[in-house]
């Protein structure tokens, strides 16, 4: 059967559940699993809903991709003849959009001739692959040090609720579009509205919209949605890469909500649970999505994604299956950010594949080596230091966390997302200036300093301005008395 037959014989909605849509057709007649089917209301409003399963000879089973409201039984179904088809191409950059491709901004219309493409594609052969050892820098101390990104490369933040994960993405999109020529694309998974709200004004005023392309389906939108937008991203970072043959940094908040919508839709469809009361395909479906982000033909998509960590647990299922694929791992910490350590990222936690003498260099890997050791070994000794106090330790194990707390804040810096609140211009710093840092703070350079010197600066040498400046006072008191 042809899709054009199936596009002449449409079908009636016969249940309607929520999100979920029982329509019958001609018997073997039935759209494919994954097409598109739209249905039609008496006052002419349109959903778009995805088929998700044959349920007999007659009858399918679809999620809608939009609200169903108003829809009722014996509403008239067109079969599309392919998956959701979504715009690409120069006409989506600096305009937002939905899963399906509808407008969400106020600029108008799309031009009639943009293109269009499916949104269910294989990822591209193995064979076809190049791979990502260019580093990516990104001036945030922390993260360029002991966690190097790639370009084509894919990072994810893991963080629980409130330890600063869209923070820290929105800081990477600043850092990385200011100084990135590529193209960028940015979904917004289930994500507050407020939230994507921000993100268009931070934006419009940074004047890095026009290269940017916004893809939306928040929380307040069904399951079927948030399901499918980060395919909707990827499709149009695709067409980028393999057609126009640019750069792309895809930027996903949040991935965990992605999971959750696949685990929300699978209930409705009746799967019974797996792990946790995830969906049993959970695997299946992160693969689909993560294998997409690929280099191909000395082209890159280059992914930053946001992990939501339910209840702070990082043995859960969707925080693992997501962790699997990912080359380098920033993990947020809520005793770090308790602290105020900012960017609350966890040194010992987080990894990168990069971390190799053959990638980032000798020296480089070495100090996070040392930074690593030096941090560790004064966390074993925090519960010595909490009883006894830390006069008991040996002098050498006293160096050590000296040097440890000094480290810590020498990582911490003021971002450029977050000048509005705080009133401190944010910082971008170097790698070869961060290495030199830890390499001073290790070798005793600061041992005489105050921890406050070090704490939310760029490179050491504010730190030394700082330590002068505040002993500049304390000087001009002892010549008084």
């Amino acid at each position: 059967m042809s899709s054009g037959d199936a596009r002449d014989r449409p079908g009636r909605v016969v249940a309607i559940r929520g999100a979920v849509i029982d329509i019958a057709f001609e018997a073997g007649h039935l759209p494919a699993i994954e097409e598109a089917v739209v249905i039609e209301d008496a006052v002419q409003k349109t959903v778009v809903a995805e088929v998700q399963a044959h349920v007999d000879q007659s009858t399918v089973r679809a999620i809608a991709l939009q609200a169903t409201t108003g829809l009722k039984r014996g509403d008239v179904v067109r079969p599309s003849g392919s998956p959701v088809t979504v715009p690409v191409g120069d006409a989506v950059l600096g305009r937002l959009i939905d899963v399906v491709g509808r407008i969400g901004d106020s600029l108008g219309d799309l031009p009639a001739d943009t293109l269009r493409r499916p949104i269910h594609r294989p990822p591209p052969p193995l064979s076809a692959q190049t791979g990502a050892s260019d580093l990516f820098a990104t001036g945030i101390k922390v993260i360029d040090l002991l966690a190097p990104m790639a370009q084509g490369g894919k990072a994810a933040m893991f963080g629980g609720a409130g330890v600063g994960k869209t923070v820290l993405v929105m800081e990477l999109i600043h850092a990385m579009v200011a100084s990135y020529e590529g193209i960028s694309v940015f979904a917004g998974v289930g994500e507050r509205s407020r939230e994507g709200h921000e993100m268009l004004l931070d934006m419009s005023g940074s004047g890095v919209l026009g290269r940017t392309s916004l893809v939306y389906g928040q929380m307040n939108e069904p399951p079927g949605a948030r399901w499918r937008v980060p395919m909707t991203a990827l499709t149009i970072a695709e067409f980028f890469r393999d057609e126009q043959h640019k750069n792309v940094l895809l930027l996903m908040d949040n991935v965990f909500r992605f999971v959750q919508a696949g685990a929300e839709v699978s209930g409705l469809l009746g799967r019974l649970p797996s792990r946790v009361g995830y969906q049993p395909t959970l695997a299946s479906e992160v693969a689909a999505l993560q294998e997409r982000i690929a280099s191909v033909g000395g082209v890159s998509i280059t992914a930053i994604e946001a992990v939501y960590v339910p209840a702070d647990d990082f043995t859960d299922p969707a925080v693992t299956t997501i962790a699997a694929h990912v080359d380098s791992m920033v993990v947020l910490s809520r005793g770090m950010a308790a602290e105020g350590m900012y960017p609350a990222v966890d040194p010992i936690a987080s990894s990168s594949i990069l971390l190799d003498p053959l990638v980032v260099g000798e020296e480089h890997a070495r100090v996070a080596m040392e930074v690593r050791q030096t941090i560790e070994h004064y966390r074993e000794l925090q519960d010595v230091i909490s009883l006894l106090g830390v006069e008991e330790l040996g002098s050498e194990d006293r160096q050590i966390v000296q040097r440890a707390r000094r480290l810590q804040r020498f990582l911490t810096q003021p971002f450029t997302v977050t000048e509005a609140f705080t009133g401190v211009p944010g910082r971008s710093v170097s790698v070869v200036d961060t290495i030199a840092g830890c390499k001073a703070i290790m070798a005793g350079t600061c041992d005489g300093w105050q921890e406050s010197s070090l704490y939310m600066i760029g490179t050491l040498e504010e730190a030394r301005q700082k330590e002068e400046a505040a002993l500049k006072p304390a000087a001009s008191v002892a010549g008084v008395k």
